[in-house]
Order: structure tokens, then C-alpha cells, then sequence
């Protein structure tokens, strides 16, 4: 069974950072390209940044620039490091694969960026 357990959000100014993690088990975690997902209220769901099994990365364009995603395929982790927050940045954020696998979802962890 697949756990995804993800952290390190929190309430920041505009402007912060942020660096969030999610842990991965129960998968052959090296094999997978990885992604963070982000839901802000009455929004779907989008995909913010994507690392495949060879480290290429890709982001959304409203991210571009400020957010970089990484892997420790030794960990089993997936990391995404936000600066210059805005307060659009706010929302859940979530990992999973990419493409994602529905049953996969954790619980997210919040983002909320207010002055």
C-alpha cells in the first residue's frame, strides 16, 4: 500500500519561502516521476512542478522561476522549494506521481500566504 506524506507548510508573508516534503512507501519510489499538485479553494487541482526518474524537471508557468522541485531517491523523498510567495500561492499542496495514481493521494499540506 502506498503512503504519501507530505509537510512543511505553513503561514508565511509575501515574498517568504517555503520548503515542503513528501515521503513516500510502500513504492518503488526510484521508478516514478514525481510531482507536486496544489488545490486552492474553489479551484481543480493543477500540477505546479514535475521531476521525472532522470531528474528533468518541469513547471507550471506560474511558478516558473520561483519554485524548484528535487528527488533523494535514497530517502524516498520529493522535495519543493517555494521563494517569493505570493498570496496565489495559497492552497493545499500535494504529492503524487506523475501521472498521478487516483488512489494514491495523502492529506496535503496548507500553504497560505497573508500579510
Amino acid at each position: 500500500q502506498v503512503q504519501l506524506v507530505e509537510s512543511g507548510g505553513g503561514l508565511v508573508q509575501p515574498g517568504g519561502s517555503l520548503r515542503l516534503s513528501c515521503a513516500a512507501s510502500g513504492t518503488i519510489f526510484r521508478l516514478y516521476a514525481w510531482a507536486w499538485y496544489r488545490q486552492a479553494p474553489g479551484k481543480h487541482r493543477e500540477l505546479v512542478a514535475s521531476i521525472s526518474n532522470s531528474d528533468r524537471t518541469t513547471y507550471a508557468d506560474s511558478v516558473k522561476g520561483r519554485f524548484t522541485i528535487s528527488r533523494d531517491n535514497a530517502v524516498n523523498t520529493v522535495y519543493l522549494q517555494l521563494n517569493r510567495l505570493t498570496p496565489e500561492d495559497t492552497a493545499v499542496y500535494f504529492c503524487n506521481a506523475d501521472p498521478e495514481w487516483v488512489d494514491w493521494w495523502g492529506q496535503g499540506t496548507q500553504v497560505t500566504v497573508s500579510s
